[in-house]
């Protein structure tokens, strides 16, 4: 088995590794440090996320570099700003014991004429974003003319971000006799086309199979109807109580609507996408470094980066679009050797999608289903019963153990520990005894209706519809606002052309009646009644007028409850029940 010692490094590249804990290489650092200590050749290293590429990269980097020589010698260019510094942090580190070597982080959202003029002052790499790269590039603050070397660091997720552009314009500024070596965890065709257009000749080494997953990760799916998507990711953050994860949404209201609802919740959660500021992303990802956060659920893009050790769990809320951005998703977790678990929780239209993810990736996904309630309070039970023991005692209660001891020394050691146990656990027991258990899915969906009928609900009709400008998120909102009873009472909402349906839990059924006694759409009165299908599907009923758009008053006076006007509207109408196919559509993409 090699060690560092074995690959060729110098001596004081060799004490950082001491310095820093590093003991055996990785299999990705292992293949390419030889190569690249070796000649002054173009690389091509595919591997994962997490397997130790900067090191890779950065400890014959720091060994190629004239340290005496004060001009830049060495770019490496990485997608995003926590990427950029982090990869800045970690070469300083490597280099820690060579005098006079210097780096600098070229990003956004930071003073520019700060950047270049540490660079002037003398800077042997650069460690860039691509825009901020290009922009200096465009001002003149910075010259790449004469560099040596050029590292294009996740190279897939660069070009993912649309810096395609960006990159070859860079790349053009360079010397043709330079050496690029390109690491990326897949090699979609934009790669492709940068490694034969930029680069001669290239040593390709893979680690694992191209395109493939990490083995470190363990993949598992829940099939669940889509309004039991939340439902579904809090049974599992409780049935993992120690969970340390990144939950992925698809679009930036998801991301915070999820967000929201854990908080709610009392978990440590907190969202982070493209309209957080600059100082807002640093203060979010600060606190999840820090374990502050449990639960950061993210966008792709912004999401881009982020590098953090013992991640257990990625979760993906929704599947992405391309198999590329689950690789890396998936990637977040089981970094270092150590092992992760990356979630789906998907919808029966999605089956498909998870074959092609295991035929591509060449994986297999574990088909699970979302834990009762009963299974999450007997394991936070256990998990409370662990910490108790794990516990170190603090002396500093030795003070007031005498007072404690009188209040307490009636009772026998088990109903001490009863008693003990219950503080915690009955909130658990007291929230699950109450709440339906999510009942597994074929791909298909049977079994789910089969469950609605039973599901302790009560089914409403009301007389508005795709004609009053509605479609179902627009109405579901609208409803939680008028009737105010929280965030997730109202559910199966299917919204007909003149007419609607939706469901909430049978003990709110008084307040919903009595919240709609007054209630008028514009000139209107908004009839609502107990439907007499409980169940999945509704027979067709009467129209119940058509006419004005999206607002209910109260009273039928002035006073908006809310303007709600329909989103897409591009549905098939040809009946009360047309377009339940595209509908259906709809609701699984959010």
């Amino acid at each position: 088995m090699s060690t560092f010692q074995t690959l060729g490094l110098g001596e004081a590249v060799l004490q950082a590794v001491d310095a820093m804990g590093f003991v055996t290489p990785s299999e990705v650092q292992e293949k390419a440090i030889p190569i690249l200590l070796e000649s002054d050749t173009d690389i091509v290293a595919l591997a994962q996320t997490g397997t130790g590429k900067t090191a890779a990269f950065g400890f014959p980097l720091i060994e190629k570099i004239d340290a005496s020589n004060k001009k830049t010698q060495g770019l490496i260019l990485s997608p995003t700003r926590e990427l950029c510094l982090q990869i800045a942090s970690e070469i300083k580190n490597y280099s820690q014991f060579i005098p006079n070597m210097h780096s600098v982080a070229v990003y956004g959202g930071a003073s520019i004429s700060d950047q270049a003029r540490l660079i002037k002052r003398g800077a042997q790499i650069i460690v860039a974003t691509p825009g901020r790269m290009q922009d200096m590039i465009n001002r003149g603050m910075v010259d790449i003319s004469q560099i040596n070397y050029c590292v294009l660091d996740e190279a897939d997720e660069m070009l993912n971000m649309g810096f395609f552009e960006d990159i070859k314009s860079i790349l053009s500024h360079t010397p043709d006799e330079k050496s690029t070596w390109l690491f990326s965890a897949t090699m979609p065709r934009e790669v492709s086309v940068i490694a034969k257009k930029f680069m001669s000749n290239p040593v390709e080494i893979t680690v694992g199979t191209k395109n493939s997953a990490n083995k470190n990760v363990k993949h598992e799916y829940y099939t669940v109807a889509a309004r039991d998507r939340y439902p579904a990711l809090k049974r599992l953050a409780d049935a993992n109580p120690n969970i340390f994860s990144v939950i992925f949404c698809r679009t930036k209201r998801d991301t915070q609507s999820v967000a929201e609802k854990l908080i709610e919740d009392g978990y440590n959660a907190a969202a982070i996408h493209g309209d957080l500021s600059q100082n807002q992303r640093d203060l979010v990802m600060k606190s999840f470094r820090n374990r502050q956060i449990q639960m950061l659920v993210a966008t792709d893009v912004a999401a881009r980066g982020i590098d953090v050790n013992d991640i257990t769990h990625v979760i993906n809320y929704q599947l992405p679009d391309d198999i590329e951005t689950y690789n890396h998703r998936s990637g977040r977790t089981g970094r270092a050797g150590k092992d992760g678990t990356s979630v789906v929780i998907t919808t029966k239209s999605d089956a498909r999608r998870i074959k092609s993810i295991e035929r591509i990736l060449k994986t297999t996904f574990e088909k699970k289903n979302v834990p009762t309630g009963e299974e999450i309070c007997k394991i936070q039970l256990f998990n409370l019963a662990e910490k108790i023991e794990k516990t170190e005692i603090n002396e500093g209660v030795d003070q007031y153990l005498p007072e404690i001891n009188s209040h307490l020394e009636h009772l026998s050691k088990e109903e001490l520990i009863k008693k003990l146990v219950t503080v915690e656990f009955t909130r658990f027991h007291d929230y699950y005894k109450k709440m339906r258990d999510i009942l597994p899915m074929d791909d298909q969906g049977r079994g789910d209706r089969d469950r609605d009928s039973n599901d302790g609900s009560t089914r409403y009709f009301i007389n508005v519809g795709e004609k009053d400008g509605f479609d179902w998120m627009s109405l579901k909102d609208l409803l939680k606002d008028t009737l105010n009873l929280g965030s997730d009472v109202v559910n199966r909402v299917d919204v007909k052309e003149k007419f609607s349906f939706f469901n909430t839990p049978s003990e709110h059924t008084d307040a919903v009646i009595a919240a709609f006694e007054e209630i008028f759409l514009d000139e209107r009165k908004v009839n609502i009644e107990i439907s007499e299908n409980r169940g999945g599907r509704d027979r067709n009923r009467r129209g119940g007028g058509g006419g004005g758009r999206g607002r209910f008053n109260k009273g039928g006076g002035n006073n908006s409850r809310g303007n709600y006007r329909g989103g897409d509207r591009d549905r098939s109408r040809n009946n009360d029940n047309g377009g339940g196919r595209d509908r259906r559509k709809r609701r699984d993409r959010y």
